[in-house]
Formats: structure tokens, C-alpha cells, sequence
């Protein structure tokens, strides 16, 4: 259930963040082009565009390379990056870091806070084709989701080390 706090003209909303970016890139961009890195883009952007929207959550910026996505509710965001991880990795794959929380809506289109922070961070440290979270993500309605403990990481920009989890699709 979504929550919004109003505090001292501050509005604070309880969302889910993900960050997903191309594995190697700027690599692929020096060795294949310019022409080359534009084709690639046009093809992952469509293809987080057409999943985001099939699960319900919102691109909430483009960043080069990779995107930021954003739901109410942690399960669709979860399901749209593992559909997103598997979908586009015939090139070059990608890597995502998910997080919820409590955050800042700054002038009612842009999210502050430190679920923002580890959804990034924890892209950051994503190996190709990895979805990292903290574990307090895990919850029965990850259907379709397996989680892995990896264990406590430092992160940058996080006082104490995060108990994390990778996330996959469940293999049947």
C-alpha cells in the first residue's frame, strides 16, 4: 500500500526504485561506434519501454546507457527488471540494483533518499546479467522470483554494510 507524508511542506512516498544499465558499454561503444552504440540503444530503451509499461511501473528518467524505473508496489518492479535482464542480453547484458523506501517527492517528478542511493549502488556492483537487492525485498509475492543471500556488502555511501540478495527468475 502506497503511503504519502506531508512534513513541513516536504512529501515524502513510499516507492520502489530500480536502476538497470548496459554491462559494458562505454567498451562496446569504443570498439563498434558511434552507429553501432546508437542501434544498441534504440533497441534496449524499446525494449525497457514495452516491459515497464507490460508490468505497470514507470521509467522515471533515462541515464546514457540505462534507466531509472519506479512503482507503488516492489513486486511489478521486481518482475519488469528480471524481464528487462532476460530479454535484452544478446549483445551486451544488463545489470540492475533494486531497492524500496521511504522518499523525497522533489516538485512532484523526482525521488530523493537513500532507496534511490542503493537502487543505484547496487546496480553499480551488479555483474552482467545480476539483480541485486537488499534482502528485506524478499516477499512472498516474488512468485516468480528466486532470491539468493550473497551476504552483507559495503556500499558506498551507506554508513553501515547491506545484507544483500541477488534475484533471478525461477527456473522451472
Amino acid at each position: 500500500m502506497s503511503t504519502v507524508i506531508r512534513v513541513g511542506g516536504v512529501t515524502r512516498v513510499q516507492r520502489t526504485f530500480a536502476f538497470v544499465d548496459v554491462s559494458g558499454f562505454t567498451s562496446y561503444t569504443d570498439c563498434e561506434g558511434d552507429a553501432a552504440a546508437v542501434v544498441l540503444l534504440e533497441t534496449v530503451r524499446g525494449s525497457i519501454r514495452r516491459l515497464a509499461s507490460v508490468h505497470g511501473v514507470r521509467i522515471a528518467k533515462w541515464l546514457g546507457d540505462g534507466a531509472m524505473i519506479v512503482g507503488v508496489e516492489p513486486e511489478p518492479v521486481v518482475e519488469a527488471v528480471v524481464a528487462m535482464i532476460e530479454a535484452n542480453h544478446q549483445v551486451l547484458q544488463l545489470r540492475a540494483g533494486v531497492a524500496e523506501g521511504d522518499v523525497i517527492l522533489f516538485e512532484g517528478d523526482d525521488h530523493i533518499g537513500q532507496a534511490v542511493n542503493l537502487a543505484s549502488r547496487l546496480s553499480d556492483l551488479a555483474k552482467p546479467g545480476e539483480i541485486l537487492a537488499p534482502d528485506d525485498m524478499q516477499t512472498s509475492l516474488l512468485v516468480n522470483t528466486m532470491v539468493t543471500p550473497i551476504g552483507y556488502q559495503s556500499i558506498p555511501g551507506m554508513a553501515s554494510p547491506v545484507a544483500v540478495v541477488r534475484l533471478e527468475p525461477e527456473r522451472i
